[in-house]
């Protein structure tokens, strides 16, 4: 991958315990990751009255192991602008979640690929404004070069799984508003929150580390709901 302009990648280098970790990218990880993804029963939500979109959870090379792509929001988008992403949109009319996904990922960062690429599906994740969320996780292999549409991404960062993995990544809060957790996770050099945060932790327990885990129940902050 290299570096471009104003919406350069951001290349982030992990330490866990003051030791470099990191996944090897390759097909031995590819086929874990099918496997992991494979034997999860996922779930979809109710769809009354929710907005469908989707979202690419894309596994790509880096200088740091496997890695995934997350985007800033251009600053001048009329809803969450700022706010970090995954690469995705609305699902249109006749569309699939599968091929909704690919298509915003191609449209948003210049990455294209066919449903062959896709590992897998995770949960629905419904969300205080009005979307029910479908993740879809997809092997983008080694020799992309991810390109910010700059009307709609303002920044791509690619996070090594090695820091995702991290214990001290993702943490759990209450607030006053609900009585479910909050979640946000500590990657790109910031917090980043659900319903990102909670889609990309379901990633980490379901697709790095092959256990059974729920999300739906995570919170949103506040200043999501809307």
């Amino acid at each position: 991958m290299q570096r471009g302009g104003d919406y350069a990648i951001q290349r982030l280098l992990t330490v866990t315990k003051g030791i470099s970790v990191s996944y090897p990218y390759g097909d031995m990880l590819r086929r874990q990751m099918h496997a992991n993804v494979s034997k999860f029963p996922d779930r979809r939500a109710d769809p009354d009255g929710l907005k469908h979109a989707a979202v690419a959870l894309t596994i790509v090379d880096s200088d740091h192991g496997a890695a995934f792509l997350l985007t800033r929001r251009a600053s001048k988008l009329r809803a969450h602008s700022g706010q970090f992403a995954l690469p995705g949109g609305r699902v249109e009319p006749g569309e699939t979640s599968v091929q909704a996904a690919l298509r915003e990922m191609h449209e948003e960062v210049g990455v294209e690929l066919g449903e062959e690429a896709v590992l897998g599906l995770l949960d629905d994740y419904p969300t205080r404004s009005g979307y029910r969320i479908t993740p879809v996780v997809v092997w983008a292999g080694s020799t992309v070069t991810p390109k910010a549409d700059p009307g709609e991404v303002a920044r791509i960062h690619v996070v090594p799984l090695a820091q995702l993995a991290r214990d001290d990544t993702p943490e759990f809060a209450s607030i006053p508003e609900s009585d479910r957790p909050l979640i946000r996770l500590n990657i790109a050099n910031a917090k980043v929150h659900a319903p990102t945060a909670a889609v990309i932790y379901q990633f980490r327990e379901v697709v790095i580390f092959g256990r059974n885990a729920r999300v739906d129940h995570l919170e949103q902050p506040v200043w999501a709901w809307k």
